[in-house]
C-alpha cells in the first residue's frame, strides 16, 4: 500500500472528507433519562450511611469490651507479679543458713564435734568420729548488737545536802536531773 502514487490519494481524500462532513452535522441531543428516580437514590445513600454508622458503634463496642478485658488481665497480672515476689522472698528466706539450722535444731540435730572423712581413692578413714550429744549444740540465733554510744546517755548522779529549817519553812525539795556540763556549742 504504500507504492501508491500521490495522485490516487488526493482524489480519495475529498470524499472521505465529504463522508465525514455528512456524519459529522451537529444536532441537539436529548437528555439523559436517570435509570434511578432520586428517591432511590436518596434510601440507597440513607441505608448506606445508616450501616457505617451501625458498623462504627459496633467497632467502637467490641473495642470498649477489648479494653475492659485488657484492665482486668492488667490489674491480674499485677497481683501475680506482687504474689510472684512474696513467694519468691519467702523461699529466699527457706534458704537462710540460719533458717535451714533452726529447722535442724527442732529435728534434734547437731553439729558433730568432730568430723569423720572416708576418702574416695582408697576408702581409708580420715579422722576419729565421736556421737554428737545436746552439748555440741551451737547458739544459732546471734546476739543482739550493742546499743550505740550515742543512745546510752551517761548516769547523772545528783546528792542534795539536808539543809537545816524549822517544821513550818520546810519546802518539799525538788532535785535537778540536768547535767552539770554544758553542751557542746554553748558558751557563757
Amino acid at each position: 500500500m504504500s507504492a501508491i502514487s500521490p495522485t490516487v490519494r488526493r482524489t480519495r481524500l475529498p470524499k472521505m472528507a465529504q463522508a465525514a462532513v455528512a456524519r459529522a452535522k451537529l444536532t441537539v441531543a436529548p437528555t439523559p433519562v436517570s435509570s434511578i428516580p432520586r428517591a432511590g437514590f436518596i434510601v440507597v445513600v440513607s441505608v448506606i450511611l445508616a450501616l457505617g454508622v451501625v458498623g462504627l458503634l459496633m467497632f467502637n463496642t467490641s473495642m470498649q469490651q477489648a479494653s475492659f478485658l485488657a484492665t482486668k488481665l492488667d490489674a491480674q497480672a499485677t497481683k501475680l507479679a506482687a504474689q510472684q515476689q512474696q513467694l519468691e522472698l519467702e523461699l529466699a528466706a527457706m534458704h537462710d543458713p540460719q533458717q535451714v539450722a533452726v529447722a535442724a535444731r527442732k529435728l534434734g540435730m547437731v553439729p558433730p564435734p568432730s568430723p569423720t572423712f572416708i576418702l574416695l581413692t582408697d576408702g581409708s578413714i580420715v579422722g576419729e568420729g565421736a556421737p554428737a550429744t545436746s552439748a555440741d549444740a551451737v547458739q544459732i540465733n546471734p546476739l543482739p548488737a550493742p546499743r550505740p554510744k550515742e543512745l546510752t546517755p551517761e548516769k547523772l548522779i545528783i546528792t542534795v545536802k539536808p539543809e537545816a529549817q524549822s517544821p513550818q519553812t520546810q519546802k518539799p525539795k525538788t532535785q535537778s536531773t540536768k547535767p552539770t556540763t554544758k553542751p557542746k556549742g554553748q558558751h557563757g
